[in-house]
């Protein structure tokens, strides 16, 4: 029983696993423009729920202008990624909003930290720190930009 249940799965792997080795990556890529494009039309559309949390950690710049911006800023790059164009430059501007979001820890510890412990996250915190599973994502996706022709080597 167990050798025919084997069978079964090693025969359900050899037709999943290759398409799973077509389709991750860029369903990845799709997802995180997808959520790009949304959160950045949030806040383009001033609806985004974390719009003060963005203008309290730039506090310098003129929040209506910074959050606006941002917001387009994220569209474009969702845009890129939904597409697939330009992954390099993509990436790297993807990576530069990702670690933005960081500064949040830094110049809001009261917001993103319950008592002042660096363990008890707040919904603030928590919001900042999923953002190290896109940044994973967008690693995995890096690993297309040279295509097929890298692959042959």
């Amino acid at each position: 029983m167990a050798t025919m249940l084997t069978r079964a799965i090693d025969r359900v792997d050899a037709r999943l696993i290759p398409f799973l080795r077509r389709a991750a990556v860029p369903m990845l890529r799709v997802s995180l423009g997808l959520v790009f494009v949304w959160f950045g039309l949030l806040k383009v559309l001033d609806r985004s729920p974390v719009a003060d949390l963005v203008a309290n950690t730039v506090y310098w710049v003129d929040p209506d202008l910074f959050v606006t911006a941002l917001g387009f800023f994220e569209v474009f790059v969702g845009v890129m990624l939904l597409f697939g164009w330009a992954l390099r430059l993509t990436l790297a501007l993807f990576t530069v909003q990702m670690i933005g979001t960081f500064l949040t820890f830094f110049v809001l510890p009261e917001v993103t930290f319950r008592d002042g412990n660096a363990f008890l996250l707040t919904v603030e915190g928590e919001f900042v720190v999923k953002n190290l599973v896109l940044i994973s994502a967008a690693l995995v996706v890096g690993t297309t930009v040279r295509g097929k022709r890298s692959r042959r080597r």
